[in-house]
């Protein structure tokens, strides 16, 4: 079968075709998540079946639910032991529990040898993610409020979206770009609902920053990605950014030394839970979604952590917060709709 489609050639395209037919046929794949582009054409005998190559799968769904609550529980307790601990302290801590927790679990598995390339992307993964992201976003909300933070950090799945569609020939489906926007103003209602207004320049840039080197760090992991496993690639990218962060070795003796228990055990929590299993289960979901698509469900972090922290710290949120929050869901589920497909026949 003749097909414009690369992907297909290396047998890496997600649609698989069972085509027996003397008719032709054209196949137009629309808003698909996958690495496949353009029309395929092909012949049919007597019946036409297009599938999917990769059937929906629970793994991928739970791994994207498991990162995001995970990550939203970050917040809460990052609030909580930011009192305590200094940036540069708290992202050393919990890389360093993290580092331990994924070499256990590295062991006795079998490594990939990482080309030149993959070991540079890596690097940018470990050092702009792991380390400048949490270090500047850390240090960026003693700045300025949740609120405006939660505005300015929303910045990352756009950005993804833009890189991704650019430099991975992702494209921008429409269905994820309204489904982004719709997500990214319920973010900013949020922003609005829960906004001092107590906000300067360094907190303002920090928080930028965080957003930019996060989404060039997931587009560097998704090339990645492509041949070596989701928990390698976390693995040596957590190691990398904890040696990153090893300046602040000093700072982290210190602040373990006068903080309170409860903080301790924040730090563990963040390296077990947020980094440790919620960076491998992200690396696991993109390995089988576009960087884009994936982006855009971090929309969902903010209205869960309104709901933890609602919880967990007696922080009431205001009506309006709750309503920007399900804006938000709805606009993950409206990027996330499933790809359709048009079979275009000549008969």
């Amino acid at each position: 079968m003749d097909t414009a489609c690369n992907a297909c050639r290396r047998s890496r395209c997600n649609i698989s075709r069972t085509l027996h037919s003397t008719t032709n046929v054209n196949l137009l794949v629309l808003n698909n998540s996958s690495d496949h582009a353009g029309p395929v054409t092909g012949t049919l005998d007597e019946v036409q079946e297009i599938t999917i190559d990769k059937p929906a799968s629970w793994r991928p769904a739970v791994a994207v639910a498991i990162t995001v609550v995970a990550w939203a529980s970050a917040f809460v307790v990052i609030r909580y032991a930011a009192h305590d601990l200094r940036p540069g302290a708290l992202t050393l801590g919990r890389l360093l529990v993290a580092s331990v927790a994924l070499s256990v679990m590295m062991i006795g598995r079998k490594l990939v040898a990482l080309t030149g390339r993959e070991w540079a992307l890596t690097a940018v993964v470990g050092i702009a993610w792991y380390a400048i992201y949490s270090v500047a976003l850390n240090a960026g909300e003693q700045h300025v409020d949740a609120g405006t933070a939660a505005m300015l950090i929303q910045l990352a799945p756009i950005l993804i979206g833009v890189l991704a569609g650019v430099l991975l020939g992702e494209g921008f489906p429409r269905m994820l770009v309204i489904g982004g926007l719709v997500a990214f103003a319920g973010t900013l209602i949020i922003g609005i609902a829960t906004s001092t207004g107590q906000a300067d320049l360094v907190g303002v840039l920090l928080v930028l920053l965080s957003a930019t080197v996060y989404a060039i760090a997931m587009v560097a992991q998704k090339v990645v990605l492509r041949r070596i496993s989701a928990l390698q690639v976390t693995w040596l990218a957590c190691l990398i950014g904890t040696l990153a962060c090893l300046p602040f070795a000093g700072q982290l003796v210190a602040d373990l030394g006068t903080a309170p228990y409860l903080s301790i055990v924040g730090v563990v929590y963040l390296g077990l839970v947020p980094t440790a299993l919620a960076f491998s289960t992200w690396a696991y979901a993109l390995r089988y979604t576009t960087a884009g698509k994936l982006g855009v469900t971090t929309f969902a972090v903010p209205p869960i952590t309104i709901v933890l922290g609602w919880f967990l710290l007696d922080e009431v949120p205001p009506v309006l917060a709750i309503v920007g929050g399900a804006l938000s869901l709805v606009g993950v589920a409206i990027a996330r709709t499933k790809p359709r497909i048009k079979v275009l026949s000549d008969r």
